[in-house]
């Protein structure tokens, strides 16, 4: 007597196991990885608005409409300063980095505290350069020029403006949780927006302040 073997049909309440098609464990993220991320997205992002701003300025630089044109209103003496104050910043913020590696508390503070005061010194100087504009009628209504300046310059030094009051807020979660891995991260995103607002600003002073005296 032969035996025969039939597959036996699958019924309704039948199941495949799960683990066989699909992966049920977790899969694990680095902590702070999203982060990175997405502060490079917006990174991204701003440089494209500043190209921009950039680009309309190349276009209206010369729209002087019978008004004043840079050479009679910017002072390179004091722009110069300016960019010293803004450079001086940068390099103060490496200084901060490095001494948040060695895992230096105080130095970073300290480095950090330096760096916001050249921060601010730069905001200072540009706000007064901003109010002599406009005392002397060279308003951002006077001209497509002027407009566009305002409207470039202005942009950055509200970064500036933004990058001091989370340089503030940052000074503080260190004071109170020390250089908890979360800090370093914040440091790390700072440290490249502060960075990234130097190299914008060394186009601001070549494109608009230099060749505008030519």
């Amino acid at each position: 007597m032969s035996m025969t073997s039939q597959a036996a049909p699958m019924t309704g309440s039948e199941t495949l196991p799960l683990d066989k098609y699909w992966e049920l464990e977790p899969h694990h993220h680095e902590e702070g990885a999203s982060t990175s991320l997405g502060f490079w997205v917006y990174l991204m992002s701003d440089c494209l608005m500043f190209a921009v701003l950039f680009a309309v300025f190349g276009v209206l630089g010369t729209s002087y409409a019978a008004g004043p044109g840079p050479k009679d209103l910017f002072d390179l003496e004091l722009v110069a300063i300016n960019t010293a104050m803004l450079l001086f910043s940068s390099i103060t913020f490496g200084f901060a980095m490095l001494a948040m590696f060695k895992g230096d508390q105080r130095g970073t503070l300290r480095w950090l505290a330096v760096t916001l005061f050249f921060g601010l010194c730069f905001l200072a100087i540009e706000l007064y350069e901003f109010s002599h504009l406009i005392h002397l009628g060279a308003g951002p209504q006077r001209s497509a020029f002027l407009s566009a300046f305002f409207t470039l310059v202005g942009t950055h030094g509200l970064h500036v403006t933004f990058g001091s009051i989370w340089l503030i807020t940052l000074m503080v979660q260190i004071t109170k949780k020390g250089l908890i891995p979360a800090n370093r991260r914040r440091m790390a995103c700072l440290s490249m927006f502060w960075h990234f607002l130097d190299v914008i600003w060394i186009g601001v002073f070549t494109f608009v302040y230099l060749l505008g005296m030519i």
